[in-house]
């Protein structure tokens, strides 16, 4: 058993640390108050990009830097410590809006439309959840019909992280009702595709500097080459997407909690009262205590679970129990720092209360905690 990360993870660690220091934390509280996805959108396209983080952990052959899943959760811890709104739109980058079309779409795919964003030249999306489709995803109301060379795409999806800007977009529709789960089919659709157009902007209590649009498509018509995959595997398509997609989520826990924890630690140091800092209390020191081994904890099983995944071994329970335990300790933790900074931990001044806000939903999105728990409990009771 080795803990010890190799070189070229200590390589990415270092470069992702120092960027983050220098082109992310500086405006991470304007970002959130200003709500806007604009300044997020040009880190993403202008900074990360020429750096290669955009296809971080995806083959050089198809225009990424060769590194594995580790890397990629080193790197999210990076982020996630300074800001999670960069985060989450960078997760999408590197797992559910590129490893549909990496792990099961064709050649010629691969080279239209995962090169291109594997080099930052384009940015993409994810779109499974529906008004009536949430938790339960086989519920999917948004209907693909083949109608000669193309397919006929007619629905509405919601909380579409990265909408409106990106480019390329993995879409789930039903291709047979009759089939339940197995009728779901998984497509890439363009955007500026005639039928393809947003909604409603949503306004979320946390990662306000993300954007979530909601997609209507009325008569979208796309080659029937951008079914990914074949008829009917779409459902498998999209779980095995939302399972790198919970390395990044669990990754987006251990860093906001990380960073929270940094912020606690710096100000019951320099916070004095009745004489000595808060630090020197018990209730106090106690309190980080238990938040520093709840981060060490969640950090080890991210980490297991990337390590599975880049090892080619089964992970699925495993990225379950990170997403579920990483996102439970994020809220936990980013909760207990707001009440170590007392009646400042609730003002923007401070970037605590920011990151109980950006915590919250790292125990929703991606497949609620609820649910991760029935995936583990159906793991364990095979």
């Amino acid at each position: 058993m080795n803990f010890q990360l190799t070189e070229d993870q200590l390589a990415i660690q270092k470069m992702v640390r120092e960027f983050t220091a220098k082109e992310i934390a500086p405006g991470a509280t304007e970002r959130d108050l200003g709500g806007d996805f604009t300044p997020v959108y040009e880190i993403l396209m202008k900074k990360m990009a020429p750096l290669g983080l955009l296809g971080l952990s995806y083959p050089k052959e198809y225009g990424g830097q060769g590194m594995d899943h580790v890397a990629f959760v080193i790197a999210m811890l990076e982020i996630c410590r300074a800001d999670v709104s960069v985060g989450a739109a960078w997760s999408v980058c590197l797992s559910l809006g590129t490893y549909p079309i990496y792990k099961f779409g064709t050649e010629a795919q691969k080279q239209k439309y995962l090169v291109p964003l594997l080099k930052g030249d384009k940015l993409c999306a994810f779109s499974l959840t529906e008004p009536n489709a949430g938790s339960d995803a086989a519920m999917q109301e948004t209907t693909a019909m083949l109608q000669g060379d193309h397919y006929v795409l007619n629905g509405v999806k919601i909380y579409c992280t990265n909408a409106g800007f990106a480019d390329t977009y993995i879409v789930s529709a039903m291709t047979d009702k009759s089939k339940g789960a197995k009728g779901i089919s998984a497509f890439i659709v363009e955007k500026g595709t005639p039928g393809f157009n947003f909604g409603k902007q949503e306004n979320t209590m946390g990662i306000k500097s993300t954007i979530q649009r909601e997609i209507i498509m009325t008569d979208c018509k796309i080659p029937r080459g951008n079914l990914i995959g074949k008829e009917g595997e779409g459902f498998k398509i999209m779980m095995a997407a939302l399972d790198v997609g919970r390395l990044g989520v669990a990754a987006q826990g251990v860093g906001v909690a990380w960073g929270a924890l940094d912020a606690a630690i710096k100000h019951s140091k320099a916070r004095v009262q009745f004489g000595k800092p808060i630090a020197a209390n018990q209730g106090v020191s106690f309190m980080l205590a238990d938040m520093a081994t709840k981060v060490e904890l969640a950090r080890l099983i991210v980490l297991e679970a990337a390590w599975l995944s880049s090892q080619g071994m089964p992970y699925s329970k495993e990225a379950a129990m990170a997403k579920m335990y990483a996102t439970d300790t994020a809220m936990e933790v980013t909760t207990d720092a707001v009440q170590i900074f007392g009646g400042a931990g609730y003002l923007h001044d401070y970037p605590v209360e920011r990151m109980m806000r950006d915590a919250k939903i790292l125990q929703i999105y991606e497949g609620t905690n609820q649910i991760q728990r029935l995936v583990i409990s159906n793991f364990i009771l095979k």
